[in-house]
């Protein structure tokens, strides 16, 4: 059954037959955006480019937050 609030079926279509979030709630938020871009990059849309754009977009905002958590101490 088609659930696009609380099982989208780009979240869902996994073939280990597990959601995104099951992965994705493991990690802090960049993290976890991150996997949920590459997760879905061409199942939303047609341009997986757009969605792994997203997901280098939060993997570079962690990195800088890691650069600057480590410069701080």
């Amino acid at each position: 059954m088609h659930d696009p609030v609380n099982h989208p079926a780009h979240y869902t279509s996994h073939p280990a037959n597990i959601e995104c979030i099951q992965v994705a709630e493991h990690y802090n938020f960049c993290i976890g955006n991150a996997i949920k871009y590459l997760w879905r990059a061409g199942l939303k849309n047609q341009d997986p480019i757009e969605d792994l754009q997203k997901a280098h977009w939060y993997i570079e905002r962690e990195i800088e937050r890691l650069k600057r958590r480590a410069e701080s101490k």
